[in-house]
């Protein structure tokens, strides 16, 4: 109980900060992407050495970044993300995506419309060749079958990692948020609030959707990766934003953030 009760109370005094800071004139928002080329985003893609863009799998095309596989053949879990040059601690990340074309052929059933932004993520330059996921958490996003079934989107996922919901670590690799399902290609806007090791906030379409707290490294689904990198327990105060490739087509535009104040320890 007294868990529980610590953590609606962050909650609450969260909640009230976010409203401060979000709507603090002097935070401007900063765009991370220029419409033009990925000069300052750094590719890392499972079977292939840091920097390494197999595939041409990330181009910029008409002022989007836009995941392709049409020179892949097999997909051959070939899992790939795009990293900003610099990490981030607390901030307000905002973005739209959508999700085009057929899932690449060999890509595993579970990815079909389905992509994320990592965020708190290790460093690119210290993942192995043959690691397949960064360490991080993964704001992840879903689309619609087009079944009528609900599919919701901004969800947690957590490679290599953990995060407390609910007032206790989850038990569960990923966590469904409350967000409505978004069949076909349209654009969906996504927003994550991070406050360093303190709390997370996941927003779709304005809607919050999620919110949990404490990201630390922890956890499984991530492999071989260097050992001395995956330090248990430790607390996730900071680190690398990464958008993802795996199997489907997706696109990304209106990259935006906007730093947050650091509380005084």
């Amino acid at each position: 109980m007294k868990k529980l009760g610590y953590f609606l109370l962050a909650s609450v005094l969260w909640s009230c900060s976010v409203s401060r800071n979000t709507n603090h004139q002097s935070e401007k928002w900063t765009s991370l992407f220029n419409g033009k080329d990925i000069k300052d985003w750094n590719v890392k893609i499972h079977h292939h050495d840091y920097n390494v863009n197999f595939g041409n799998t990330f181009r910029v095309e008409d002022g989007i970044i836009k995941v392709r596989y049409d020179q892949y053949g097999d997909f051959n879990d070939q899992f790939g993300h795009l990293y900003y040059k610099t990490p981030f601690s607390h901030y307000h990340l905002k973005l739209k995506y959508r999700f085009v074309g057929e899932l690449q052929r060999g890509a595993p059933d579970y990815t079909l419309r389905n992509s994320g932004v990592m965020f708190h993520a290790q460093d690119p330059k210290s993942m192995l060749k043959e690691q397949d996921w960064p360490i991080s958490v993964e704001m992840q996003f879903l689309g619609g079958l087009s079944d009528g079934r609900p599919r919701p989107t901004g969800n947690m996922c957590s490679p290599g990692t953990e995060i407390v919901y609910q007032g206790k670590i989850a038990a569960s690799h990923c966590i469904d948020s409350r967000s409505k399902t978004y069949d076909g290609d349209q654009w969906v806007s996504a927003e994550l609030i991070v406050l360093g090791d303190d709390l997370v906030k996941h927003i779709i379409n304005g809607d919050t959707v999620l919110q949990y707290s404490k990201p630390q490294i922890g956890g499984g689904v991530a492999n071989r990766y260097d050992p001395k990198i995956k330090i248990d327990g430790k607390a996730l105060k900071s680190g690398f934003i990464a958008l993802q490739s795996e199997g489907q087509p997706v696109d990304f535009k209106d990259i935006e953030i906007r730093q947050l104040p650091v509380p005084k320890s």
